[in-house]
């Protein structure tokens, strides 16, 4: 697999006059963080060899290099699922591709069902830890020593210095901000209500389906990652509510902004 990776970033690395230290990813319906960035280059996900394409609505699908607030980042407006049949090694092989590049900061956002009672649809929730319950890992199989440790160490998997920051920036902005743990389910189904009272049982305040992955194997190569997720519906016992992704898109889209504006204040201190 690194010689697939290291073709991969020697592609982009040709391409580009600028080399990020921090990389974002924009999960669905939180693409309006593009628009508030100066754009240098973007790359379609279809033209980076060994690169998967995105097939989920709402997701642009390309690497986008560029400044936001005096900062250089590159966005992944996109990403990968492990519901859309991709594997494990798929669904992250971007974040090494990232990570042969330069990049050492991970900013994640995700759109998730809430079943914290006191969340509300609209709320901004940063990942304190989580708990993988998508039945799979992206690090099975044989390790290649050259790319990380065996067995990952994942006590802080999410920056305690950056979610204090967070805290102290959202305050500053007159954001309210909650806190949790997401739970990664694998989808495509959204959650019974036996599944959502369970996993609340279990500790969690959040579950989508995505950032889990993305997460160990950014800890697994060296990055330091920091995750959001915006409340688009809530699963709490008692108030489950059916849901659709249009909603789920459209819940994104206009808690969007307040994603926006945190992230764009963090990054000149990260």
């Amino acid at each position: 697999m690194l010689e697939k990776i290291k073709e991969s970033a020697q592609f982009l690395i040709d391409q580009l006059h600028i080399f990020p230290k921090i990389g974002i990813v924009l999960g669905s319906g939180l693409g309006g963080l593009v628009d508030h960035l100066e754009v240098i280059k973007e790359i379609p996900y279809s033209e980076i060899p060994n690169f998967p394409v995105s097939t989920v609505k709402g997701h642009r699908g390309s690497l986008v290099f560029g400044k936001m607030n005096q900062t250089d980042v590159v966005v992944m407006s996109g990403r990968f699922h492990y519901y859309e049949g991709y594997t494990m090694k798929e669904v992250t092989f971007p974040f090494h591709v990232l990570k042969e590049i330069g990049i050492e900061k991970l900013i994640l956002s995700n759109a998730a069902g809430g079943m914290n009672p006191t969340f509300k649809v609209g709320d901004i929730m940063v990942i304190r830890d989580h708990i993988n319950m998508m039945g799979n890992n992206p690090l099975l199989g044989p390790n290649d020593d050259r790319l990380g440790a065996r067995f990952q160490e994942m006590s802080e998997a999410y920056s305690k210095k950056w979610i204090k920051l967070a805290h102290q920036t959202a305050h500053n902005l007159n954001i309210h901000l909650q806190e949790g743990v997401y739970v990664g389910v694998s989808g495509p189904c959204f959650e019974t209500p036996a599944e959502y009272k369970a996993f609340h049982i279990l500790g969690g305040d959040a579950v989508g389906m995505s950032t889990v992955p993305e997460t160990i194997v950014a800890r697994y190569r060296g990055m330091e990652v920091f995750a959001l997720s915006v409340i688009t519906d809530l699963g709490v016992v008692g108030v489950v509510e059916k849901v659709s992704h249009e909603e789920v898109l459209k819940a994104a889209n206009e808690a969007g902004p307040k994603m926006v504006r945190l992230v764009y204040e963090m990054l000149p201190q990260l």
